[in-house]
Protein backbone atom coordinates (compact mmCIF):
# COMPACT_ATOMS: atom_id res chain seq x y z
CA UNK A 1 0.00 0.00 0.00
CA UNK A 2 1.12 3.57 -0.67
CA UNK A 3 2.42 5.59 2.26
CA UNK A 4 2.06 9.01 0.60
CA UNK A 5 -0.26 10.24 -2.18
CA UNK A 6 -0.34 13.59 -3.96
CA UNK A 7 -3.82 14.83 -4.91
CA UNK A 8 -3.67 16.59 -8.28
CA UNK A 9 -6.93 18.47 -7.88
CA UNK A 10 -8.79 21.10 -5.88
CA UNK A 11 -12.18 21.77 -4.29
CA UNK A 12 -14.53 19.16 -2.91
CA UNK A 13 -12.95 16.21 -4.68
CA UNK A 14 -9.50 16.99 -3.26
CA UNK A 15 -11.07 17.12 0.22
CA UNK A 16 -12.90 13.84 -0.43
CA UNK A 17 -9.69 12.05 -1.44
CA UNK A 18 -7.74 13.47 1.51
CA UNK A 19 -10.38 12.17 3.91
CA UNK A 20 -10.21 8.69 2.39
CA UNK A 21 -6.40 8.70 2.64
CA UNK A 22 -6.50 9.78 6.28
CA UNK A 23 -8.83 6.89 7.09
CA UNK A 24 -6.40 4.53 5.36
CA UNK A 25 -3.37 5.90 7.21
CA UNK A 26 -1.87 7.43 4.06
CA UNK A 27 -0.06 10.80 4.15
CA UNK A 28 -1.36 13.39 1.70
CA UNK A 29 0.18 16.15 -0.39
CA UNK A 30 -1.90 18.99 -1.83
CA UNK A 31 -1.08 21.19 -4.79
CA UNK A 32 -2.70 24.59 -5.20
CA UNK A 33 -2.74 27.73 -7.30
CA UNK A 34 -2.10 31.20 -5.92
CA UNK A 35 -5.88 31.76 -5.93
CA UNK A 36 -6.37 28.68 -3.73
CA UNK A 37 -3.86 29.49 -0.99
CA UNK A 38 -6.70 29.55 1.57
CA UNK A 39 -8.53 26.53 0.16
CA UNK A 40 -9.69 23.78 2.51
CA UNK A 41 -7.78 20.99 0.78
CA UNK A 42 -4.53 22.88 1.40
CA UNK A 43 -5.04 23.02 5.15
CA UNK A 44 -6.29 19.42 5.42
CA UNK A 45 -3.31 17.85 3.62
CA UNK A 46 -0.11 16.93 5.47
CA UNK A 47 1.98 18.91 2.96
CA UNK A 48 1.18 21.41 0.24
CA UNK A 49 2.92 22.97 -2.78
CA UNK A 50 1.97 26.07 -4.76
CA UNK A 51 2.31 25.14 -8.43
CA UNK A 52 1.42 28.34 -10.24
CA UNK A 53 -0.90 31.34 -10.71
CA UNK A 54 -4.71 31.31 -10.67
CA UNK A 55 -5.29 30.19 -14.25
CA UNK A 56 -5.75 26.41 -14.35
CA UNK A 57 -3.64 26.17 -17.51
CA UNK A 58 -0.67 27.54 -15.55
CA UNK A 59 -1.25 25.55 -12.35
CA UNK A 60 -3.60 22.56 -12.08
CA UNK A 61 -3.14 21.63 -15.75
CA UNK A 62 0.65 21.98 -15.58
CA UNK A 63 1.54 18.30 -15.43
CA UNK A 64 5.27 18.87 -15.01
CA UNK A 65 4.70 21.14 -12.01
CA UNK A 66 2.44 18.51 -10.43
CA UNK A 67 4.97 15.71 -10.98
CA UNK A 68 7.78 17.93 -9.64
CA UNK A 69 5.76 18.46 -6.44
CA UNK A 70 5.24 14.70 -6.18
CA UNK A 71 8.98 14.04 -6.54
CA UNK A 72 9.96 16.74 -4.05
CA UNK A 73 7.49 15.41 -1.49
CA UNK A 74 8.41 11.76 -1.99
CA UNK A 75 4.88 10.82 -3.06
CA UNK A 76 4.55 7.29 -4.40
CA UNK A 77 1.30 7.91 -6.27
CA UNK A 78 -0.84 10.68 -7.71
CA UNK A 79 -4.64 10.71 -7.47
CA UNK A 80 -6.04 12.97 -10.22
CA UNK A 81 -9.66 13.14 -8.99
CA UNK A 82 -11.98 14.14 -11.84
CA UNK A 83 -11.57 16.81 -14.52
CA UNK A 84 -8.25 18.61 -14.93
CA UNK A 85 -5.54 15.96 -15.62
CA UNK A 86 -7.63 12.90 -14.71
CA UNK A 87 -8.06 11.73 -18.32
CA UNK A 88 -4.82 13.09 -19.75
CA UNK A 89 -2.84 10.17 -21.15
CA UNK A 90 0.32 12.29 -21.51
CA UNK A 91 0.17 13.17 -17.81
CA UNK A 92 -0.33 9.50 -16.86
CA UNK A 93 2.73 8.67 -18.97
CA UNK A 94 4.72 11.42 -17.27
CA UNK A 95 3.88 9.87 -13.90
CA UNK A 96 5.04 6.43 -15.08
CA UNK A 97 8.26 7.86 -16.54
CA UNK A 98 9.09 9.35 -13.14
CA UNK A 99 8.35 6.21 -11.18
CA UNK A 100 5.09 7.53 -9.73
CA UNK A 101 1.92 5.42 -9.74
CA UNK A 102 -0.98 7.07 -11.56
CA UNK A 103 -4.18 6.11 -9.74
CA UNK A 104 -6.21 5.20 -12.77
CA UNK A 105 -6.01 3.01 -15.87
CA UNK A 106 -2.94 2.77 -18.07
CA UNK A 107 -1.99 5.65 -20.39
CA UNK A 108 -2.83 3.43 -23.37
CA UNK A 109 -6.34 2.76 -22.07
CA UNK A 110 -6.91 6.44 -21.30
CA UNK A 111 -5.77 7.37 -24.79
CA UNK A 112 -8.09 4.89 -26.53
CA UNK A 113 -11.16 5.59 -24.37
CA UNK A 114 -10.50 9.35 -24.32
CA UNK A 115 -10.64 9.45 -28.10
CA UNK A 116 -14.38 9.01 -28.57
CA UNK A 117 -13.93 7.76 -32.12
CA UNK A 118 -11.44 5.08 -31.04
CA UNK A 119 -13.61 4.23 -28.04
CA UNK A 120 -16.60 3.61 -30.30
CA UNK A 121 -14.48 1.33 -32.48
CA UNK A 122 -13.21 -0.56 -29.43
CA UNK A 123 -16.75 -1.05 -28.13
CA UNK A 124 -17.99 -2.30 -31.51
CA UNK A 125 -15.15 -4.83 -31.48
CA UNK A 126 -16.33 -5.99 -28.03
CA UNK A 127 -19.94 -6.34 -29.37
CA UNK A 128 -21.21 -3.41 -27.31
CA UNK A 129 -24.17 -1.61 -28.98
CA UNK A 130 -22.99 1.81 -30.22
CA UNK A 131 -24.98 4.87 -31.37
CA UNK A 132 -24.96 5.10 -35.20
CA UNK A 133 -22.49 7.73 -36.34
CA UNK A 134 -19.51 8.68 -38.46
CA UNK A 135 -15.75 8.24 -38.28
CA UNK A 136 -13.57 11.34 -37.88
CA UNK A 137 -14.67 14.16 -40.22
CA UNK A 138 -11.93 16.60 -41.19
CA UNK A 139 -13.89 19.11 -43.28
CA UNK A 140 -17.42 20.48 -43.43
CA UNK A 141 -17.81 18.87 -46.86
CA UNK A 142 -16.84 15.45 -45.54
CA UNK A 143 -19.22 15.95 -42.61
CA UNK A 144 -22.10 16.72 -45.00
CA UNK A 145 -21.55 13.45 -46.87
CA UNK A 146 -21.76 11.41 -43.67
CA UNK A 147 -24.64 13.48 -42.26
CA UNK A 148 -26.85 12.61 -45.22
CA UNK A 149 -26.23 8.91 -44.54
CA UNK A 150 -26.83 9.18 -40.78
CA UNK A 151 -29.85 11.47 -41.09
CA UNK A 152 -30.83 14.55 -39.08
CA UNK A 153 -30.99 15.45 -36.29
CA UNK A 154 -27.46 14.56 -35.26
CA UNK A 155 -24.77 15.65 -32.83
CA UNK A 156 -21.50 17.17 -33.98
CA UNK A 157 -19.02 16.21 -31.26
CA UNK A 158 -15.39 16.70 -30.26
CA UNK A 159 -13.49 13.43 -30.11
CA UNK A 160 -11.70 14.63 -26.94
CA UNK A 161 -12.76 16.14 -23.64
CA UNK A 162 -16.17 16.22 -22.00
CA UNK A 163 -18.23 18.32 -19.61
CA UNK A 164 -20.75 19.22 -22.32
CA UNK A 165 -18.27 21.29 -24.36
CA UNK A 166 -17.63 20.73 -28.05
CA UNK A 167 -21.11 19.33 -28.72
CA UNK A 168 -23.79 20.85 -30.96
CA UNK A 169 -27.15 19.54 -32.17
CA UNK A 170 -27.46 19.83 -35.94
CA UNK A 171 -30.80 19.72 -37.78
CA UNK A 172 -29.87 20.53 -41.39
CA UNK A 173 -27.11 20.80 -43.98
CA UNK A 174 -27.09 24.56 -43.50
CA UNK A 175 -26.64 24.25 -39.70
CA UNK A 176 -23.81 21.77 -40.20
CA UNK A 177 -21.99 24.09 -42.62
CA UNK A 178 -22.37 27.06 -40.26
CA UNK A 179 -21.37 25.21 -37.09
CA UNK A 180 -18.54 22.93 -38.18
CA UNK A 181 -15.73 25.48 -37.76
CA UNK A 182 -17.30 26.88 -34.56
CA UNK A 183 -17.49 23.49 -32.80
CA UNK A 184 -13.98 22.60 -33.96
CA UNK A 185 -12.65 25.88 -32.53
CA UNK A 186 -14.51 25.32 -29.24
CA UNK A 187 -13.00 21.84 -28.97
CA UNK A 188 -9.54 23.17 -29.80
CA UNK A 189 -9.80 25.90 -27.16
CA UNK A 190 -11.05 23.56 -24.42
CA UNK A 191 -9.21 20.33 -25.13
CA UNK A 192 -6.35 21.26 -27.45
CA UNK A 193 -7.91 19.03 -30.10
CA UNK A 194 -10.33 20.31 -32.73
CA UNK A 195 -11.07 16.95 -34.38
CA UNK A 196 -14.79 16.11 -34.71
CA UNK A 197 -17.12 13.20 -35.44
CA UNK A 198 -20.92 12.82 -35.57
CA UNK A 199 -23.58 10.71 -33.89
CA UNK A 200 -27.27 10.22 -34.58
CA UNK A 201 -29.26 12.35 -32.12
CA UNK A 202 -31.52 9.91 -30.30
CA UNK A 203 -34.60 11.23 -28.46
CA UNK A 204 -36.44 10.92 -26.20
CA UNK A 205 -33.76 9.06 -24.23
CA UNK A 206 -32.45 8.57 -20.74
CA UNK A 207 -28.78 9.01 -19.86
CA UNK A 208 -27.74 5.94 -17.90
CA UNK A 209 -24.22 5.24 -16.68
CA UNK A 210 -22.79 2.06 -15.18
CA UNK A 211 -20.06 2.18 -12.54
CA UNK A 212 -17.38 -0.50 -12.73
CA UNK A 213 -14.14 -1.28 -10.95
CA UNK A 214 -11.43 -3.68 -12.10
CA UNK A 215 -8.33 -4.97 -10.35
CA UNK A 216 -4.98 -6.16 -11.71
CA UNK A 217 -5.98 -9.79 -11.14
CA UNK A 218 -8.70 -9.94 -13.79
CA UNK A 219 -11.74 -9.22 -11.62
CA UNK A 220 -14.32 -6.74 -12.91
CA UNK A 221 -17.33 -5.76 -10.80
CA UNK A 222 -20.17 -3.55 -12.00
CA UNK A 223 -21.77 -1.54 -9.18
CA UNK A 224 -25.09 -0.70 -10.75
CA UNK A 225 -26.37 2.26 -12.68
CA UNK A 226 -26.83 5.96 -12.12
CA UNK A 227 -29.58 7.95 -13.83
CA UNK A 228 -28.09 11.21 -15.14
CA UNK A 229 -30.83 12.56 -17.43
CA UNK A 230 -31.30 15.85 -15.56
CA UNK A 231 -28.92 17.99 -17.58
CA UNK A 232 -28.59 21.58 -18.72
CA UNK A 233 -26.43 22.11 -21.81
CA UNK A 234 -25.07 18.56 -21.41
CA UNK A 235 -23.98 19.30 -17.82
CA UNK A 236 -25.49 17.00 -15.19
CA UNK A 237 -27.48 18.60 -12.39
CA UNK A 238 -29.20 15.75 -10.49
CA UNK A 239 -28.23 12.07 -10.40
CA UNK A 240 -29.89 9.10 -8.75
CA UNK A 241 -29.46 5.37 -8.26
CA UNK A 242 -31.08 3.06 -9.10
CA UNK A 243 -32.93 4.29 -12.18
CA UNK A 244 -36.72 3.95 -12.09
CA UNK A 245 -36.75 2.83 -15.73
CA UNK A 246 -34.14 0.05 -15.54
CA UNK A 247 -35.55 -3.43 -15.03
CA UNK A 248 -33.56 -6.19 -13.35
CA UNK A 249 -33.25 -7.90 -16.74
CA UNK A 250 -31.86 -4.76 -18.43
CA UNK A 251 -29.52 -4.13 -15.49
CA UNK A 252 -28.12 -7.65 -15.75
CA UNK A 253 -27.64 -7.27 -19.50
CA UNK A 254 -25.87 -3.91 -19.10
CA UNK A 255 -23.72 -5.35 -16.31
CA UNK A 256 -22.57 -8.25 -18.49
CA UNK A 257 -21.78 -5.91 -21.38
CA UNK A 258 -19.80 -3.54 -19.12
CA UNK A 259 -17.76 -6.42 -17.72
CA UNK A 260 -17.06 -7.67 -21.23
CA UNK A 261 -16.04 -4.20 -22.41
CA UNK A 262 -13.71 -3.66 -19.42
CA UNK A 263 -12.00 -7.00 -19.94
CA UNK A 264 -11.65 -6.34 -23.67
CA UNK A 265 -9.62 -3.17 -22.99
CA UNK A 266 -7.76 -4.69 -20.00
CA UNK A 267 -9.19 -2.03 -17.75
CA UNK A 268 -7.74 -1.23 -14.32
CA UNK A 269 -9.37 0.92 -11.65
CA UNK A 270 -12.63 2.86 -11.59
CA UNK A 271 -14.48 3.54 -14.81
CA UNK A 272 -17.94 4.59 -15.95
CA UNK A 273 -19.59 3.53 -19.18
CA UNK A 274 -22.30 5.91 -20.33
CA UNK A 275 -25.32 4.78 -22.34
CA UNK A 276 -28.42 6.26 -23.91
CA UNK A 277 -31.60 4.26 -23.20
CA UNK A 278 -34.54 4.66 -25.58
CA UNK A 279 -38.27 4.21 -24.86
CA UNK A 280 -38.15 0.61 -26.10
CA UNK A 281 -35.44 -0.39 -23.62
CA UNK A 282 -32.62 -0.43 -26.18
CA UNK A 283 -29.34 1.03 -24.95
CA UNK A 284 -26.32 2.35 -26.81
CA UNK A 285 -22.75 3.09 -25.77
CA UNK A 286 -22.00 6.80 -25.71
CA UNK A 287 -18.59 7.14 -24.01
CA UNK A 288 -16.41 5.89 -21.18
CA UNK A 289 -14.98 8.03 -18.41
CA UNK A 290 -11.68 6.60 -17.18
CA UNK A 291 -11.80 8.24 -13.76
CA UNK A 292 -13.78 8.86 -10.61
CA UNK A 293 -17.12 10.53 -11.41
CA UNK A 294 -18.54 13.63 -9.74
CA UNK A 295 -21.65 11.62 -8.89
CA UNK A 296 -19.83 8.65 -7.30
CA UNK A 297 -21.46 9.22 -3.83
CA UNK A 298 -24.85 7.90 -4.96
CA UNK A 299 -23.22 4.58 -5.84
CA UNK A 300 -21.40 4.55 -2.51
CA UNK A 301 -24.71 5.03 -0.70
CA UNK A 302 -26.61 2.23 -2.49
CA UNK A 303 -23.74 -0.30 -2.49
CA UNK A 304 -21.90 0.53 0.73
CA UNK A 305 -18.62 0.49 -1.24
CA UNK A 306 -16.11 3.32 -0.68
CA UNK A 307 -15.07 3.89 -4.30
CA UNK A 308 -12.14 6.17 -3.52
CA UNK A 309 -10.56 3.71 -1.08
CA UNK A 310 -10.97 0.82 -3.51
CA UNK A 311 -9.61 2.93 -6.34
CA UNK A 312 -6.45 3.44 -4.28
CA UNK A 313 -6.25 -0.22 -3.27
CA UNK A 314 -6.48 -1.62 -6.80
CA UNK A 315 -3.91 0.94 -8.00
CA UNK A 316 -1.59 -0.48 -5.33
CA UNK A 317 -2.10 -3.96 -6.78
CA UNK A 318 -4.52 -5.33 -4.20
CA UNK A 319 -7.36 -7.63 -5.32
CA UNK A 320 -10.97 -6.54 -5.00
CA UNK A 321 -12.45 -7.66 -1.70
CA UNK A 322 -15.87 -8.37 -3.22
CA UNK A 323 -17.36 -10.01 -6.32
CA UNK A 324 -20.26 -9.31 -8.66
CA UNK A 325 -22.66 -11.34 -6.51
CA UNK A 326 -21.88 -8.99 -3.59
CA UNK A 327 -22.81 -5.91 -5.64
CA UNK A 328 -26.40 -5.47 -4.50
CA UNK A 329 -28.22 -2.14 -4.57
CA UNK A 330 -29.90 -1.18 -1.30
CA UNK A 331 -32.38 1.66 -1.01
CA UNK A 332 -32.31 4.79 -3.16
CA UNK A 333 -29.88 7.71 -3.41
CA UNK A 334 -30.15 11.15 -5.04
CA UNK A 335 -27.47 13.80 -5.58
CA UNK A 336 -27.99 17.49 -6.33
CA UNK A 337 -25.04 19.53 -7.57
CA UNK A 338 -24.87 22.89 -5.82
CA UNK A 339 -23.43 25.50 -8.17
CA UNK A 340 -22.41 29.11 -7.56
CA UNK A 341 -24.63 30.51 -10.30
CA UNK A 342 -27.79 32.56 -10.74
CA UNK A 343 -30.62 30.68 -12.51
CA UNK A 344 -32.69 33.87 -12.63
CA UNK A 345 -30.03 35.53 -14.78
CA UNK A 346 -29.11 32.89 -17.32
CA UNK A 347 -27.15 30.80 -14.79
CA UNK A 348 -24.49 33.48 -14.62
CA UNK A 349 -21.57 32.39 -12.36
CA UNK A 350 -21.52 33.91 -8.88
CA UNK A 351 -18.38 34.62 -6.87
CA UNK A 352 -17.92 36.07 -3.41
CA UNK A 353 -17.13 35.44 0.23
CA UNK A 354 -19.18 32.88 2.17
CA UNK A 355 -20.63 34.91 5.03
CA UNK A 356 -22.86 32.15 6.43
CA UNK A 357 -22.97 28.39 5.87
CA UNK A 358 -25.35 25.86 7.39
CA UNK A 359 -25.07 22.25 6.26
CA UNK A 360 -28.02 19.89 6.87
CA UNK A 361 -27.28 16.79 8.91
CA UNK A 362 -29.27 13.59 9.44
CA UNK A 363 -28.85 9.85 8.85
CA UNK A 364 -28.44 9.34 5.12
CA UNK A 365 -27.52 12.97 4.36
CA UNK A 366 -24.07 13.90 3.02
CA UNK A 367 -22.68 17.21 1.78
CA UNK A 368 -19.38 17.07 -0.10
CA UNK A 369 -17.84 20.53 -0.31
CA UNK A 370 -14.70 22.56 0.26
CA UNK A 371 -16.62 25.63 1.44
CA UNK A 372 -16.34 27.13 4.91
CA UNK A 373 -17.54 30.37 6.50
CA UNK A 374 -15.15 33.08 5.32
CA UNK A 375 -14.05 31.19 2.19
CA UNK A 376 -14.01 33.23 -1.02
CA UNK A 377 -15.29 31.41 -4.10
CA UNK A 378 -12.81 32.28 -6.89
CA UNK A 379 -13.90 33.14 -10.44
CA UNK A 380 -11.31 30.97 -12.16
CA UNK A 381 -12.74 27.46 -11.88
CA UNK A 382 -15.86 25.31 -12.24
CA UNK A 383 -18.96 26.75 -10.58
CA UNK A 384 -19.80 23.64 -8.55
CA UNK A 385 -19.25 24.37 -4.85
CA UNK A 386 -20.84 21.29 -3.32
CA UNK A 387 -22.86 18.12 -3.75
CA UNK A 388 -25.83 17.28 -1.53
CA UNK A 389 -26.51 13.54 -1.42
CA UNK A 390 -29.25 11.62 0.39
CA UNK A 391 -30.07 7.95 0.89
CA UNK A 392 -33.31 6.34 2.04
CA UNK A 393 -35.08 3.00 1.92
CA UNK A 394 -37.00 3.88 -1.27
CA UNK A 395 -37.26 6.63 -3.89
CA UNK A 396 -40.28 8.36 -2.36
CA UNK A 397 -38.48 8.67 0.98
CA UNK A 398 -35.28 9.82 -0.76
CA UNK A 399 -37.20 12.56 -2.57
CA UNK A 400 -38.70 13.81 0.69
CA UNK A 401 -35.29 13.71 2.36
CA UNK A 402 -33.66 15.66 -0.47
CA UNK A 403 -36.42 18.29 -0.38
CA UNK A 404 -35.89 18.71 3.36
CA UNK A 405 -32.10 18.85 3.03
CA UNK A 406 -32.17 21.45 0.23
CA UNK A 407 -34.57 23.60 2.25
CA UNK A 408 -32.22 23.43 5.23
CA UNK A 409 -29.01 24.12 3.30
CA UNK A 410 -28.12 27.79 3.76
CA UNK A 411 -25.31 29.53 1.86
CA UNK A 412 -24.96 33.29 2.07
CA UNK A 413 -22.50 35.52 0.22
CA UNK A 414 -23.04 33.92 -3.18
CA UNK A 415 -26.04 33.03 -5.34
CA UNK A 416 -26.65 29.30 -5.85
CA UNK A 417 -28.94 27.06 -7.87
CA UNK A 418 -30.57 25.48 -4.78
CA UNK A 419 -34.05 26.90 -5.48
CA UNK A 420 -33.81 25.73 -9.09
CA UNK A 421 -32.92 22.22 -7.91
CA UNK A 422 -35.92 22.23 -5.56
CA UNK A 423 -38.22 23.20 -8.41
CA UNK A 424 -36.85 20.46 -10.68
CA UNK A 425 -37.23 17.81 -7.96
CA UNK A 426 -40.93 18.63 -7.69
CA UNK A 427 -41.73 18.61 -11.38
CA UNK A 428 -44.18 15.82 -12.22
CA UNK A 429 -41.82 14.15 -14.71
CA UNK A 430 -39.10 13.89 -12.08
CA UNK A 431 -41.42 12.68 -9.33
CA UNK A 432 -42.79 9.86 -11.50
CA UNK A 433 -39.37 9.08 -13.01
CA UNK A 434 -40.44 9.53 -16.64
CA UNK A 435 -38.03 12.43 -17.29
CA UNK A 436 -35.58 12.28 -20.22
CA UNK A 437 -32.58 14.34 -21.29
CA UNK A 438 -34.77 17.25 -22.47
CA UNK A 439 -36.38 17.54 -19.02
CA UNK A 440 -34.53 20.64 -17.79
CA UNK A 441 -34.94 22.50 -21.08
CA UNK A 442 -38.70 21.87 -21.00
CA UNK A 443 -39.00 22.77 -17.30
CA UNK A 444 -37.15 26.07 -17.80
CA UNK A 445 -39.34 26.96 -20.80
CA UNK A 446 -42.45 26.25 -18.73
CA UNK A 447 -41.12 28.42 -15.91
CA UNK A 448 -40.47 31.32 -18.30
CA UNK A 449 -44.00 30.99 -19.68
CA UNK A 450 -45.44 31.14 -16.16
CA UNK A 451 -43.51 34.33 -15.44
CA UNK A 452 -44.56 35.85 -18.74
CA UNK A 453 -41.00 36.22 -20.03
Amino acid sequence: MFSKILIANRGEIAVRIIRACKEMGISTVAVYSEADADALHVSLADESFCIGPAAAAKSYLNGRAVVTAALLSGSEAIHPGYGLLSEDAAFAELCVENGIEFIGPSPATIRVMGDKNEARAAMRKADVPVIPGSPIVETAGEALEHARKIGYPLLLKARSGGGGKGIRRIDSDDELSRNFALVSAEAKNNFGDGVLYMEKFLFPVKHIEMQLIADAHGAVVCLGERECSVQRKNQKMIEESPSVQISDKTRQKMTAICQKAAKACKYLGLGTIEFLLDKDGNFYFMEMNTRLQVEHPVTEFVTGVDLVKWQIRVAAGLPLGFSQKDARLSGHSIECRVNAEDPENGFRPSCGKISFLHIPGAPGVRFDSAMYCGYSVPPFYDSMVGKLIVHAENRESALRKMNAALCELAIEGITTNVHCQLALLNEKAFVDGSYTTDFVENALKKDKTKKGD
